[in-house]
């Protein structure tokens, strides 16, 4: 009977050791769930801040607007007149012209229906500048384009400026992603000698 009260003493002690060993690693842990085998601990984030690129983006675009335009339309009839005008006169020129004074003089004859084209197209230009000179002036509205370039800015998340505090120091790191409310530390520790 001693022998089973004995051993009931050394299982008590034994059990009592084991459950004093598990709370002191859990104590040692905290809350973080940290054992000190796997070297990572959780440490709470005290700040996180957005960190932004600003981008330029140059897009051409096409801008139009109305505007107001004077012109002079001629009347046809001016330039008909005119062409009518030149081509009597281009007709005369081609007949030939007389050289000399008196009974000796010599008539030269020319090629008629160049002269006769050539006056049309010259009176008819004289025809035109004038019937647009005394033409009314009038308004009207045209549309005109031009091709630009548009800029714009545009922001850029990069990533995150995180504060953490760990030990008692704070710590402050870049990531990708926000972190949430804790952060993944990796704990080294390394003995001073």
């Amino acid at each position: 009977m001693i022998k089973i009260h004995i051993l009931r003493k050394q299982l008590g002690l034994i059990g009592l050791s084991a459950c004093l060993l598990g709370v002191s690693a859990q104590v040692a842990a905290g809350d973080s769930g940290y054992y000190p085998n796997d070297g990572y601990d959780y440490a709470p984030v005290t700040s996180v801040t957005p960190i932004y690129n600003d981008i330029q983006v140059v897009e051409p675009r096409t801008q139009c607007w109305d505007q107001t335009v004077a012109y002079q339309q001629p009347s046809p009839a001016g330039t008909i007149i005119g062409g009518l005008i030149g081509a009597a006169v281009g007709r005369d020129a081609a007949r030939g012209y007389r050289h000399g004074w008196g009974r000796h003089g010599h008539y030269h004859s020319g090629n008629k229906g160049a002269g006769m084209v050539a006056g049309a197209a010259v009176g008819a230009m004289i025809g035109n500048a004038v019937s647009r000179g005394s033409a009314p002036v009038q308004y009207g509205t045209e549309q005109r384009c031009q091709v630009v370039d548009q800029v714009s800015t545009r922001r850029e998340l990069v990533g995150y400026d995180v504060n953490y505090q760990y030990n008692g120091q704070i710590f402050l790191i870049r990531t990708n992603q926000h972190p949430g409310d804790r952060i993944r530390v990796r704990v080294d520790v390394t003995p001073v000698l």
